[in-house]
């Protein structure tokens, strides 16, 4: 049933798609910046002295490979930092990271239907509302003992692990064929700026204001978003009262009436032509391949500065590791713009501009780690191949992260739970896989001595 729109000045002037979208890219934000700040604020939670301590004296394990060695910059004038209250070891900091994807891994699926039967606006609300909470609830959490952290990251990871498909159920019938490439990119580059943000507030808050401050500001600051998601959005065009007509009609027309309301909602999942369609298996192994690399370069980049490229404190490590992200925001923006236009004209179909997006989010960074493995200690040529890297992951965005509603907008939110449910398992075994690897990487740096390190591990 139709919802009259009001003729309003938010519904007249500001397009209620892009209010969706810009609301959209503000909790898909939030969402990863509560998800990545752990792994800057951990630099200043651990007792680094207690741990090259402990793991000093650990020398089973034995490496094979080139060791690497980055001794400080000539002009660096930084001291050290001050040591955290944590011990945990390598393998308990990989657990601590890579738990958040346990919980994204088992909520996604179910979360992606329930956005499809009822209301995906309100299934994107829980996402951020249980990340909220449980990034309050982390200092205290932390401080009782390390399994309590871990609950809390579990937490964050089944709100994470909704925010996809409820975004897509949510695109599917708010954004026009034309401008699905941008509206899609606008929505999901937002998990970029979020990394951005994060990044440089947690690496500041834990500089200046201790590393509890970077959960109790960042959560404080995300219940904003709360307010205005609940108050300016509506699960479709034909249920939002703050929308213009011509909005309405235009979105409604281009889409199809079905297409564009919730009376699709009752469709059964046809299970058999998804697991068997080509198309589909497609997206699926380039969702998983790419999520490898992106999830190394999303989790790994900070300890991988602090820890290989030492003498990158909290600050410069903070500033470095994030602003890569804030091209990919740029890139990401441009290079949907542009294919969009390129569809527009007919120089390209739309399978075409989603192969260009995903070409350029996965060989591009697969070539730049690859090459990182022999950069030695030449810091600047490291840090310009992890930005390139990083930026150009920014085609998944209009590649295959929009190819789901082109191929069945009807389940596109199912769809999108499938892929991204599978392509998780990268963040799972990512920093469990490199904390193994990089055992007792931590004391060895901090004595100035030889890290048994292989950077091939990061490939």
């Amino acid at each position: 049933m139709d919802v009259p729109a009001k003729g309003n000045i938010l519904g007249r002037f500001v397009p209620a798609r892009y209010i969706l979208a810009i609301l959209g890219s503000l909790g898909m934000a939030i969402v990863y910046g509560l998800k990545v700040n752990l792994s800057v604020a951990m630099v200043g939670m651990l007792n680094h002295t207690a741990i090259k301590s402990m793991e000093h004296h650990n020398t089973e394990f034995n490496s094979t490979v080139s060791d690497v060695e980055c001794l400080p910059a000539k002009n660096d004038t930084h001291g050290e930092e001050a040591d955290g209250p944590f011990t945990w070891s390598s393998e308990v900091q990989g657990i601590v990271l890579s738990c958040y994807f346990w919980g994204y891994f088992i909520s996604q699926i179910p979360g992606g239907r329930i956005a499809e039967l009822f209301s995906a606006k309100w299934v994107m609300f829980f996402s951020v509302a249980i990340n909220v909470v449980c990034t309050l609830l982390t200092p205290v959490m932390a401080e009782l003992h390390y399994l309590a952290a871990v609950v809390m990251r579990v937490g964050e990871g089944i709100g994470g692990g909704v925010t996809f498909p409820a975004m897509h159920v949510l695109l599917s019938r708010w954004a026009p064929p034309a401008e699905r490439s941008l509206l899609s990119a606008l929505v999901y580059a937002g998990t970029s700026l979020g990394t951005v943000a994060s990044m440089l507030l947690a690496g500041l808050l834990t500089a200046t204001a201790g590393w509890e401050s970077v959960f109790y500001v960042m959560g404080g600051l995300s219940v904003l978003w709360c307010g205005l998601w609940v108050t300016l959005v509506a699960d479709d065009p034909r249920t939002q009262r703050l929308i213009s007509l011509e909005e309405r009609e235009m979105i409604v027309n281009s889409l199809g009436r079905k297409t564009a309301s919730a009376e699709r909602k009752k469709l059964p999942v046809p299970w058999r032509s998804v697991v068997t369609s080509g198309p589909f298996l497609s997206i699926l192994v380039s969702h998983t391949c790419s999520n490898w690399g992106w999830y190394m370069l999303l989790i790994e980049l900070p300890f991988y500065m602090k820890q290989i490229l030492i003498k990158y404190y909290l600050s410069q490590n903070a500033v470095t590791t994030a602003l890569p992200f804030l091209s990919l925001w740029f890139f990401s923006m441009a290079l949907s713009r542009t294919l969009d236009w390129l569809r527009a004209k007919g120089s390209i179909t739309t399978t075409t501009a989603r192969k260009i997006g995903t070409l350029f989010a996965s060989a591009v960074p697969a070539v730049c780690l690859f090459c990182l493995c022999f950069v030695g200690c030449n810091r600047s040529l490291a840090v310009a191949l992890t930005a390139v890297g990083v930026t150009s992951i920014g085609g998944m965005f209009c590649g295959f992260l929009s190819n789901h509603i082109d191929i069945a907008p009807n389940f596109a939110g199912t769809l999108m739970a499938i892929t991204n449910t599978v392509a998780t398992i990268p963040g799972i075994v990512v920093p469990v896989f490199v904390g193994v690897l990089t055992h007792g990487n931590v004391s060895d740096t901090m004595m100035n001595k030889k890290p048994k390190f292989n950077l091939i591990s990061y490939i």
